[in-house]
């Protein structure tokens, strides 16, 4: 009878435990969408795939973007899960043209059905108008093709973008502030993304500097404690923490360094909540 117990109690956690396991956190049915607003949707002539390209928000801003590409079969209309997108954000100024960061869907395969990908406008439109490049090759079919996407951006209350000739070595660096995108009291994640301009097509991501934070409340005339200084995670990105003791207008000053030699002290970041 107490083998028989004994039995039955194993037989009773197997069960529970491979229930618990079998609970997904991804739910299968969801919406990829949801959250996304879709900016605009078009052909990629030549690869015979329909492309809709979707961000969080409704309004596009100078400073880091990001963005979500659906791809459909333009005769099927059955969604293309492999394919391999590279884009060219431009920015046509009428007698010149230069481009901006970027980054490519890191795999071939979508993710939940999307491509994330982004670009980094580094000026709004009115001097000059963005479209944005996106090149498909169609992996199941074999078949390439671009489309071009006209996109307006705006510049926001609070720049996210800054820029500086940096005194070491004279290169121009644009910084784009990514988190805290939903600020609040406390320690919040702090990440920013570095790139360096060496021609006016080409913006690769820098990991050579060094970042100091040191946020203030120039209204109260305080900082705060705990602050990490953001270091290179990848690709340009640095991520640290911040934190911000109470509700208003924070600024975050950050002084860039490489190896010993100052790279730059001027630029600030104005977070207000």
């Amino acid at each position: 009878m107490k083998h028989s117990i004994s039995k039955y109690y194993l037989i009773a956690i197997v069960l529970l435990t491979f229930a618990a396991c079998s609970k997904s956190p991804v739910n299968p049915n969801s919406d990829p969408l949801a959250g996304l607003t879709k900016v605009a949707e078009g052909y990629a002539d030549g690869a015979a795939t329909k492309v809709a390209l979707y961000t969080k928000g409704t309004t596009l801003y100078t400073g880091y973007s990001k963005f979500y590409i659906a791809l459909f079969d333009s005769i099927t209309g059955q969604r293309v899960e492999n394919a391999k997108l590279n884009l060219t954000p431009i920015m046509n100024m009428g007698t010149m043209s230069h481009s901006a960061p970027f980054e490519n869907p890191e795999s071939e395969n979508s993710i939940n059905h999307l491509f994330p990908c982004s670009v980094t406008f580094t000026m709004p439109s009115g001097s000059g108008s963005w479209t944005l490049q996106i090149k498909v090759l169609n992996n199941t079919t074999d078949k390439e093709g671009l489309i071009m996407i006209p996109l307006t951006i705006t510049e926001p209350v609070l720049s996210k973008q800054k820029s500086f000739t940096a005194q070491h070595n004279g290169s121009k660096y644009f910084i784009s502030l990514i988190e805290p995108s939903t600020p609040k009291i406390g320690i919040n994640d702090f990440e920013i993304a570095i790139y360096k301009k060496t021609s006016m097509m080409s913006w690769p991501a820098d990991s050579s500097l060094s970042v100091t934070i040191t946020p203030e409340m120039p209204s109260m005339g305080h900082g705060s404690p705990n602050n990490i200084n953001p270091v290179h995670v990848g690709k340009g990105h640095y991520k640290g923490k911040v934190n911000f003791t109470m509700t208003g207008l924070w600024r975050i000053n950050l002084d860039f360094m490489s190896g010993t030699a100052v790279a730059d002290t001027t630029q600030y970041f104005d977070i207000e909540f």
